[in-house]
């Protein structure tokens, strides 16, 4: 049995197959079967900005509606106190998942501005996060914000909460930047630990019937590997941070690519979401198979071995490949 054993974030783990944030993660029974499937390591469902801002307004709206419209109104409501503002729900799961499982716990939170981050990363960790993932789902609407712009947003957030937290923070990463081996960089030096690609945004669709925006949801496929892949192998060896895959996992042969091209874990949602949890354990089996039967005795040997760390010029080496493909068409 080859050695399977990786680190993330310098998180030791048993194998290099993480759950990702997802549905299954939104109780802790769905927690524990994760860990009972297989996995190294759990990210939560992400936490979102928004919830935790609407569940404020809220608050504030209940405790001053007509406060002082009668007599009684004093009383009606409890003491501001008794009311528990923010993700409570959230931390509480968070609370109960580590004393459930064995494995890594990695919180998730989506946000699109500094202030609506920080002052949750600090509540993560008090609940015992492993470490946080920053899930930046921001789209640049307006056509007047520039590329620069948005680069020092996400400097920005990085920023404000690596600073606020000692444990290790991970962005996911969207793949739209224009030059995305110094985003990585910066993101890098501005304090995140490891990046993860990419971020699978779900866009939209129009209902031609109903005249509406249909929101849609569909399940990654392996033909949406390459693109993490290229980047995976541009940036193993030349970023100072971990590296995650997501997108496409289905089967052991996607893990077993990402990890070639220099991914420290490999995270899967879609798989589970199809086949259940259960399914971890055949993606790890498949891996630890696949590496016998090439010889391979650790996960270390293949980590970034078809990676472009020893490229003299990547640039150059991908236009041949480039090249190469047109040529290969109907050949």
């Amino acid at each position: 049995m080859p050695d399977l054993s990786t680190s993330y974030l310098g998180l030791p783990l048993r194998h290099p197959v993480v759950a990702s944030a997802g549905p299954l993660s939104h109780d802790l029974d769905g927690i524990r079967r994760l860990e009972d499937g297989g996995a190294s390591a759990i990210v939560l469902f992400s936490l979102f900005e928004e919830q935790i801002r609407w569940e404020n307004e809220a608050l504030a709206a209940l405790t001053a509606t007509g406060a002082e419209s009668t007599g009684e109104a004093t009383s009606y409501f409890p003491p501001i106190g008794d009311f528990v503002a923010g993700p409570e729900a959230y931390l509480d799961l968070l609370r109960r998942a580590r004393e459930a499982v064995d494995v890594p716990v990695i919180a998730s939170l989506n946000g699109i501005t500094s202030s609506g981050w920080v002052d949750y990363a600090r509540l993560l960790h008090e609940a015992g996060a492993s470490a946080i993932e920053l899930n930046i789902f921001y789209i640049p609407a307006d056509p007047s914000v520039s590329g620069r712009d948005v680069e020092h947003r996400y400097e920005a957030i990085v920023s404000a909460v690596a600073g606020a937290v000692p444990i290790p923070v991970a962005v996911k990463l969207s793949p739209f930047f224009s030059a995305m081996g110094e985003m990585a960089t910066r993101l890098a030096a501005a304090g995140a630990k490891g990046l993860v690609l990419f971020n699978r945004f779900y866009q939209p669709d129009f209902d031609l019937d109903r005249m509406e925006v249909a929101p849609t949801i569909e399940l990654s496929s392996p033909a949406e590997i390459r693109l993490p892949l290229l980047w995976l192998a541009v940036l193993h060896g030349r970023v100072d941070a971990s590296l995650a895959a997501t997108t496409g996992v289905r089967t052991s042969a996607e893990v077993a690519k990402y990890l070639l091209a220099g991914a420290d874990v490999v995270m899967t949602t879609s798989a589970l979401l199809e086949h259940g949890p259960g399914h971890l354990k055949t993606l790890v089996d498949g891996l630890a198979g696949w590496m016998d039967r090439k010889g391979f005795g650790a996960v270390a040997q293949i980590k970034g071995s078809m990676s472009q760390r020893h490229v003299a010029d990547p640039s150059a080496f991908e236009r041949a490949n480039y090249m190469k493909v047109l040529r290969s068409w109907g050949k």
